[in-house]
């Protein structure tokens, strides 16, 4: 096993790629299905070295025939194997019928499925469908993705989830829940994000020995991205002064939400920015400056009265609390008619889907709600396919997009990239508005656009995993906050 790559592929990609390595490297398919079987076997006995009753729910192409060899080599090592057999046999053709016939020969015969087997298991092996899935699975593969799911033991799948929707990430009407996923050749895009991370487990992957050369012949769907892969930052210098981390301008904070603002004030202060200067509501402001004096409030209640302060920024971050009142429409406007760089979120996001946009100079920090906004369509259209969605929004109003959610993506016009940190504690209020001053205060010390959202994305999904280590129920937004210095400056 090697460590998970940062490159991800759909699933035709990985057909691409199987096929170079067979017809033009001249790797048989039956040996790349042996090292597969070998390779499941091993994280098997690896993460479970107790289990001595295995049952290996197969089906009839090539994750079937990974699944037999998984089989074969249990029942070799003496194991205590039951094989059922999912669809009619006599439809299994090339490779995936020769490991059958292999597994004939140790006396493990396969069974036609019965979800009762299934309560024997110590561990139930889930080799049904692989990446081959097109559209929901039904008749007896519904039936026997459910029984798995209802039989109450640890999963091993292989290659992926049956059900799961290599390039979405999206479960297909029912789906395998595994304790672990080996996957072989590439990572499918989809096990990093939307319902990928629930049903895959812990996610171990083999490229079972292919050349690299393979690899440079298909150009990888997009890029997982994690902090400890980032560079460091370089050290500032001693010869500075906080004017040279720049200028952050924060407005939002309608009557009733300037947390939503303070947060993300405090969020680019503990990133490194050198003023933040919040504009709100003009009752917020004498109260936010007594909590955080280091934050410099003023309260804005006619949209002329930003001018002093859009003359000191350097860039704009725009949202946070902001609402939807003529009082926000009017800041926003403001805002757009000035040439500074944005960080664009919550409620601005909603009026910019009002009268639509396009400018390269800005972030957009979108959760799956708002990009419906944005794409006039609705948050259940957003998670069926989160790829299509990013890219599509970044196309439609430029500069870089942030969707939020399990694995989130970053998009841009050179591509996608994803984000497999961060936990389900972060479903709470307020993570938004701290991953907004995050992304804004790096802006504002010279980090470009793109450097910037995807640092501020790892950072602020690494945090949440810290503050998660007492426990994921009842993480809040500001248990964040802490663990932002210590990680900018020395991971």
């Amino acid at each position: 096993m090697t460590a998970l790559p940062t490159t991800l592929y759909r699933a035709a990609q990985v057909r691409e790629l199987d096929r170079i390595a067979i017809e033009e490297f001249g790797i048989p398919g039956s040996t790349l299905m042996e090292h597969a079987g070998e390779a499941a076997f091993h994280a098997l006995r690896q993460h479970w070295p107790e289990v001595r009753r295995i049952v290996a729910v197969c089906g009839l192409g090539n994750n079937g025939g990974d699944g037999y060899v998984v089989a074969r080599l249990a029942a070799e090592a003496g194991l205590e194997v039951t094989v059922l057999q999912v669809g009619d046999a006599q439809h299994l053709r090339g490779d995936a019928l020769q490991a059958r016939g292999r597994l004939d020969a140790t006396a493990t015969l396969a069974l036609p499925f019965e979800p009762r087997a299934l309560g024997d298991a110590d561990l139930i092996v889930d080799a049904l469908l692989g990446t081959g899935l097109k559209g929901e699975p039904r008749g007896a593969w519904r039936e026997a993705i459910e029984a798995i799911n209802s039989a109450d033991k640890p999963v091993l799948a292989v290659d992926i989830p049956s059900g799961l929707d290599a390039d979405t990430g999206c479960m297909q009407g029912a789906a395998v829940r595994a304790a672990l996923t080996v996957t072989f050749i590439g990572l499918k895009q989809g096990m990093v994000t939307a319902d990928g991370p629930d049903h895959c487990g812990v996610i171990q992957f083999n490229d079972l020995g292919v050349p690299s050369e393979v690899f440079n012949r298909v150009t990888a769907a997009a890029t997982r991205i994690e902090l400890q892969n980032l560079p460091r930052l370089s050290a500032r210098q001693r010869n500075s002064h906080k004017g040279d981390y720049g200028r952050l301008l924060v407005i939002g904070g309608e009557h009733g939400m300037a947390g939503a603002l303070r947060l993300c004030g405090e969020a680019a202060l503990r990133v490194g920015a050198g003023l933040v200067y919040l504009a709100t509501r003009a009752d917020h402001a004498a109260v936010i400056s007594a909590q955080r004096p280091e934050l410099l409030c003023y309260g804005v209640e006619q949209p002329g009265q930003l001018a002093p302060l859009l003359e000191k920024a350097d860039i704009i971050a725009i949202g946070p609390g902001l609402g939807q009142s003529e009082w926000a429409s009017q800041l926003l406007a403001r805002v757009l008619d000035t040439g500074l760089p944005l960080v664009v979120d919550a409620d601005a996001l909603n009026l910019l889907a009002l009268e639509p946009l396009r400018r390269d100079n800005w972030i957009l920090t979108p959760h799956p709600g708002e990009a419906a906004q944005l794409l006039k369509n609705n948050a259940a259209e957003i998670q069926s396919d989160r790829f299509t969605a990013a890219t599509e929004v970044q196309k439609r109003y430029g500069g870089v997009v942030v969707l939020k959610g399990a694995g989130t993506l970053i998009a841009t016009e050179h591509g996608l990239e994803v984000c497999s940190a961060g936990n389900p504690g972060m479903a709470s209020a307020g993570m938004g508005d701290v991953l907004t001053g995050v992304i804004a205060g790096l802006i504002a010390q010279g980090l470009g656009r793109e450097e910037a959202a995807r640092r501020g994305v790892c950072l602020h999904a690494a945090a949440g995993d810290k503050a998660a280590r007492q426990g994921e129920r009842g993480l809040i937004a500001s248990d964040l906050l802490p663990w932002l210095r210590p990680l900018l400056n020395f991971n």
